[in-house]
């Protein structure tokens, strides 16, 4: 399992080659990379600032990861989340899991996912023609993660 947040942009192929370097049992590799548009709440974006708690972002994050590992028979993990200033088309987040069958891997990927996007301590500020604006959170994201917490999410 490997959490990472940074400044600089990752390369989704390199990432998932490292990961499944010499693993032979692996199956199926599910990924999500999530990227900045630039559009948003019904106006232009034309740059986005992230911000977070260095320590406590990383240990949120492990947890998620550690919490898919024990409802999926995952092989591996990678979380990768981006800090800073971004600009529309930058990739901003990847999450990839190894698992032996795709079910699992797919699972956990939209899992980890959806827990980011509640549990992760992150903040964005947008630049727009109007000027800056802080991102709230969105209602549709806690409904994504509620249905983990009914059953299996599908």
């Amino acid at each position: 399992m490997a959490v990472r947040v940074q400044r600089e942009a990752f390369d989704i192929g390199a990432e998932i080659d490292r990961l499944r370097a010499g693993r032979t049992s692996v199956g199926a590799v599910a990924s999500f990379m999530g990227v900045m548009r630039d559009f948003n709440d019904g106006s232009g974006v034309q740059s986005m600032v992230l911000e977070h708690y260095p320590g406590m972002t990383e240990r949120a994050l492990e947890s998620i990861v550690a919490e898919a590992g024990e409802r999926w028979p995952l092989i591996d993990t990678l979380v990768v989340h981006r800090v800073g200033e971004l600009r529309p088309s930058d990739p901003i987040v990847l999450v990839v899991t190894l698992s032996a069958h795709r079910e699992a891997a797919l699972a956990a990927c939209a899992f980890i996912m959806d827990f980011l996007k509640t549990r992760a301590p992150f903040w964005k500020k947008e630049r727009t023609p109007a000027g800056e604006r802080w991102v709230e959170a969105r209602a549709s994201d806690d409904r994504a993660a509620d249905r983990w917490q009914e059953g299996d999410g599908a």
